[in-house]
């Protein structure tokens, strides 16, 4: 069965959905369907993003995506302390208003009172050439 599960879902997003249950598991609760839903937004195309920068048009739906060196990737908008929305700053970073968390472009956590980086949100791009991001609810 987990054969079929990976083979269905793609390796990538198999790893991480295991790792979210070892994860929860680990901190002693127990993880139900509901905390691996998920919804999956589409950014646009791709070619939306042809600039090095932080792009915050989706920080609302709960991420920025990011271009860096010709490439792609999607940060959690939301910290990791109390799940506040992130502000990006000039410099790339990112800053909690709720409790003063600040994290590094790669998110990084710099300054508390987080303690967990933001996470990096899995991606995939459609016969469209739209950019996908997978969601976690929560």
């Amino acid at each position: 069965m987990k054969e079929d599960i990976q083979r269905n879902m793609g390796r990538r997003r198999f790893l991480g959905m295991t790792g979210v249950l070892c994860a929860g598991c680990a901190l002693g609760g127990s993880v139900s369907g509901a905390a691996l839903a998920e919804r999956i937004v589409d950014a646009g195309p791709v070619g939306n993003y042809a600039k090095d920068g932080v792009y915050d048009k989706f920080r609302s739906q709960g991420f920025f995506v990011i271009r860096r060196d010709g490439k792609l990737f999607v940060l959690s908008a939301v910290c990791t302390h109390k799940k506040c929305k992130l502000t990006a700053e000039k410099d790339r970073s990112f800053y909690c208003d709720c409790h003063g968390s600040t994290f590094d472009p790669n998110g990084k956590v710099t300054e508390g009172p987080a303690k967990r980086d933001l996470p990096h949100l899995s991606t995939r791009v459609n016969e469209q050439g739209h950019m996908l991001v997978y969601v976690f609810a929560g």
